[in-house]
């Protein structure tokens, strides 16, 4: 019956002491239960609300890159179509414009002989003011001859101001001859405006036959009027050697020095008169021709000239 007791006491102590601990245990982790939201939750929320916020920022400047870069793109498009707009229409206003110029003249001269000769002229030229084609044409048909063509063909660069260097081919044709009729020179020159307003043309001409020259052609226009116009001008040619059929005497070998007036009716038409003073020193004597002396002429006639 003791022992029966002992058994029952030993139970009851233990069966109190478990449901102490657990009670303990209960209270101890209800006590970090507690405790915990008061620290962990408050530290999750800020960091998941800091990272929503990098997440916003970043998207938000993602977003406004994305706006922005297709206006900057837009912008640039429409400077560069300005820029290009700008720079064609500033070379267009200065210098860059492509214009085209023909002149032809057509005059009728006599000598103290009273022997004529009719003269023709045509020039073009196309281009802008740096880079230009020029085109020239002389046609001279003398009384009892056959007619006498010289055609050139030149490419002009504007080099300083109011000069241009100029390069290109000269074809001469003299039916006149019974050989050599057709000949090609290589022409070298200059053309613009010399000191006091003369315009100049000074070629160097290099052709078969050692056949080199040089011709100078100078003018000025005095302005009598608005419309009635004094030209003095002055052409020049130099031998500098000739060895071909119908060589010609080198040194100075031809000189005409004359003053036209001209009557401008429009800038397109303008009739004009013109008196020279002409000198040619001859011809060597080769197999094909005789040689001449030189010949002192006054030369008087009148012309029509046009322009568009």
């Amino acid at each position: 019956m003791r022992i029966i007791n002992l058994l029952t006491m030993s139970t009851l102590s233990a069966s109190l002491l478990a449901l102490s601990g657990q009670s303990f245990a209960h209270e101890e982790h209800h006590a970090m239960s507690m405790s915990e939201p008061q620290t962990q939750p408050t530290e999750e929320t800020s960091v998941d609300h800091s990272q929503h916020q990098k997440m916003s920022t970043a998207s938000q400047i993602l977003t406004e890159e994305k706006q922005v870069q297709p206006v900057q793109q837009r912008h640039s498009d429409s400077d560069d179509l300005d820029y290009k707009y700008d720079h064609a229409a500033h070379l267009k206003e200065h210098g860059g414009q492509i214009y085209q110029q023909t002149t032809l003249e057509s005059k009728w001269l006599r000598n103290d002989d009273s022997k004529g000769a009719l003269k023709s002229e045509l020039e073009t030229r196309i281009g802008t003011d740096e880079n230009k084609i020029f085109i020239k044409v002389h046609a001279d048909k003398v009384e009892l001859q056959q007619a006498e063509y010289d055609a050139k063909l030149l490419y002009s660069r504007n080099v300083a101001d109011f000069w241009d260097v100029q390069v290109g081919i000269r074809y001469r044709n003299d039916q006149n001859r019974e050989v050599d009729q057709d000949q090609v020179d290589a022409v070298f020159g200059l053309h613009g405006m010399a000191p006091y307003f003369f315009e100049t043309d000074a070629y160097l001409y290099l052709g078969q036959d050692r056949q080199v020259s040089f011709n100078l052609e100078t003018e000025r226009d005095l302005l009598l009027t608005q419309k009635l116009i004094v030209q003095p001008y002055l052409d020049m040619n130099i031998v500098l050697s000739d060895d071909s059929s119908y060589a010609k005497k080198t040194g100075l070998n031809s000189v005409q020095l004359g003053l036209e007036t001209r009557y401008e009716i429009t800038k397109k038409v303008m009739p004009f008169i013109d008196v020279a003073y002409g000198y040619n020193k001859g011809v060597k004597e080769t197999a094909w021709q005789k040689s001449s002396s030189s010949e002192n002429e006054l030369f008087y006639g009148a012309g029509i000239r046009f322009k568009f």
